[in-house]
């Protein structure tokens, strides 16, 4: 009997990629000389993957006019990488530079933004149904939730972290700025440099923030036997001009201190004070605002104010929501941080309440 020895057959070719086709992973990882797996890697943050490898994938890529099809990546992993942020109050100039912040982190981890916008915070109802279609991997709300709301992302096994409010009725992931600490730092300086009427401008009656702010407010008012005279605002520039309209009025324009739920509010204020009752500020009139926006550091205003920490704020939701995702049984947690103290030049403080007690 001859001995032989049988080749094995030669694997197909695989056909010349046309003009019209889409370039995929293998046709890179033919290129560069790599496994398809290095190719994933190196289109997948977080991955190790060597310089030079990487330098040769990418070089291959852009030739071949390659990009990642995130979907398929999805059908893969079972995620989608969206992430759902739910803000209310666009107006309101602080929370743009939230959205940025989110949005920033996020993409650094291969994460996008599915961004629904809410004009006031009992619209989340409407918004909830529209976020389960797109089955997000996690959520960053930025509104107040209902627990049967609440309740709703539990069943539909979608991990969620408050931003800039507590649940309500359960624990539930949160950041905050601690709007009490806010308060008592601008209180107790407007009482030690003597003020003696107070007004209060809060935001709508469904935000947390608002009701927050005033409750804080008001409390370090009362512990110094003192009361404000409260009226309703929107957040926006309008309603800051429209409040102290009306509480000039209610106080016979005896009012020596304004005390606003947020920066816009305060900046409307401050110029209606000057435009329209010839008022200055802050020789007659103190105003103090929260927040920290930008705005309220032109030099036409200078705002007391307390300034949120943002990026230690997003970076923390973004953190503890990422945790969930991976871990969706870890249990919740609160982390609060607080705001610093912006003198600016709105207000009269008395030296000596550099420090309250």
């Amino acid at each position: 009997m001859s001995n032989f020895v049988v080749k094995p057959a030669k694997a197909a070719a695989r056909p010349a990629q046309s003009p019209s086709t889409t370039p995929t992973s293998y046709d890179v990882a033919q290129k560069a000389g790599v496994s398809q797996s290095a190719v994933s890697r190196c289109f997948r943050p977080g991955s190790s993957i060597s310089p030079k490898t990487r330098s040769r994938v990418i070089a291959a890529a852009n030739e071949l006019g390659y990009f990642p099809n995130a979907m398929a990546s999805g059908l893969i992993t079972k995620r989608s990488n969206l992430v759902a942020v739910l803000i209310s109050n666009l107006t309101n100039l602080y929370y743009p530079e939230v959205l940025a912040e989110i949005t920033r982190r996020l993409s650094d981890r291969g994460i996008r933004v599915l961004l629904f916008a809410l004009q006031a915070e009992s619209d989340v109802d409407a918004m909830l149904d529209q976020v389960w279609r797109y089955r997000v991997d996690g959520a960053i709300v930025a509104a107040r939730l209902s627990p049967a709301q609440l309740l709703d992302f539990t069943r539909h096994r979608v991990p969620v972290v408050l931003y800039n409010r507590f649940g309500e009725g359960a624990p539930v992931p949160s950041v905050c700025c601690d709007s009490m600490g806010g308060e008592r730092q601008l209180v107790e300086r407007l009482i030690a440099a003597g003020h003696e009427v107070f007004g209060i401008i809060s935001g709508p009656d469904d935000s947390y923030v608002s009701q927050e702010r005033v409750r804080g407010a008001e409390h370090w008012l009362r512990e110094s036997g003192r009361e404000a005279v409260l009226v309703k605002g929107a957040f926006d520039y309008e309603s800051g001009d429209a409040g102290l309209r009306a509480l000039m009025e209610m106080t016979d324009r005896k009012l020596d201190a304004l005390i606003c739920a947020n920066d816009l509010m305060a900046i409307g204020a401050i110029d209606c004070a000057r435009t329209h009752f010839g008022i200055a500020v802050p020789q007659d009139l103190s105003v103090v605002g929260f927040d920290g926006v930008a705005p309220a550091e032109w030099a036409s205003y200078r705002l007391s104010t307390v300034r949120q920490p943002v990026r230690r704020m997003t970076e923390a939701a973004v953190s503890m929501l990422i945790e969930r995702i991976n871990d969706p049984d870890l249990p919740p947690e609160v982390r609060t941080f607080a705001g610093a103290f912006i003198e600016g030049t709105s207000a009269r403080f008395d030296a000596r309440a550099d420090s309250p007690a």
